[in-house]
């Protein structure tokens, strides 16, 4: 979305009402929806793999209501300048406050699933210190406003482009964890040539990022996931335990590292299951079939 069309349609809503942002970001919703197949081909493919014993029209409307329910994200951008409350519980809030109290720091393993920047804003309302990783697309106006502000309400911004040979700035986030910072990166997308591994996801390959994993063999800090869902109007921010990554020699290091890709995996693909249209993927994910009988986590 064009940053002047962001703007002028958050000047309306203020003056003529919240209902006017909902209409306006459903109609822009729509316009992607039937503009770009190939990405919503991307979107087929993943829901036909999660519920593999539905037929096309569920899901169709999976990828309908995953494109429509995006646009709750944008909104809740909206209320945030409205200086709004949003209604949030939070799950495994303790290990994070025992991470920084014990100066140890904490990674969290974030995805595209939920509203990830609201969780981050609670994050750093409720006195954590934070930092974000975050990917950079040269095109996005948006995108860049929204972090512009993120980084304006306290939150430690690392952007980094597609372009960039070196994606992360790994020094800077050492130095904030030693702090007892959490350092937050992203699990479950590649950008520019970020090193990966390879793990099954619902009897898939696919490839997801190494680093968050290197980072906490590195650092010794604790790894855990990070995953923001809706239900009835409430966020909920759940946050796991802290697991360690660890290799007691070097020759060991890639094998340790490539578990913990497949243990952060097998826990994506089950809360995808749990709340499906919270998945806010929108670019090539899956790759080719490695199993005959992949589990889908449909009930």
């Amino acid at each position: 979305m064009k940053e002047h069309l962001y703007k002028f349609a958050i000047y309306l809503s203020r003056h003529l009402g919240v209902w006017f942002f909902r209409t306006f970001s459903w109609c822009i919703a729509t316009g992607y929806f039937f503009l770009f197949p190939a990405r919503v081909a991307e979107s087929l493919k993943f829901y036909r793999t999660l519920f593999s014993q539905r037929g096309f029209f569920h899901h169709f409307y999976c990828v309908w209501k995953q494109y429509h329910d995006f646009t709750d994200v944008y909104l809740h951008r909206f209320i945030r300048l409205k200086e709004d409350e949003i209604e949030s519980v939070r799950e495994g809030w303790e290990y994070l406050e025992e991470a920084v109290a014990k100066k140890t720091g904490a990674i969290l393993i974030m995805s595209h699933i939920g509203n990830w920047e609201l969780a981050a804003q609670i994050l750093n309302r409720k006195g954590l210190p934070i930092m974000l990783y975050l990917g950079a697309k040269h095109k996005e106006q948006v995108e860049r406003i929204e972090k512009k502000k993120l980084a304006q309400s306290g939150i430690r911004i690392v952007a980094t482009s597609e372009r960039e040979k070196s994606p992360f700035s790994l020094l800077e986030g050492i130095n904030f964890l030693r702090e007892g910072g959490i350092v937050s990166m992203t699990g479950d997308r590649l950008w520019g040539e970020q090193s990966y591994v390879v793990v099954d996801f619902l009897g898939h390959e696919v490839k997801l990022p190494d680093l968050p994993h290197l980072f906490a063999l590195i650092t010794g800090a604790p790894l855990m996931t990070f995953f923001v869902y809706q239900d009835g109007g409430i966020y909920h921010i759940k946050v796991s335990p802290g697991r360690k990554v660890y290799a007691a020699a070097r020759a060991e290091r890639k094998k340790e590292v490539l578990k913990s890709v497949q243990i952060y995996a097998d826990d994506l693909a089950r809360f995808a299951g749990e709340h499906p249209f919270e998945w806010h993927h929108f670019e090539p994910f899956l790759g080719k079939k490695i199993s005959k009988f992949a589990k889908s986590p449909e009930k």
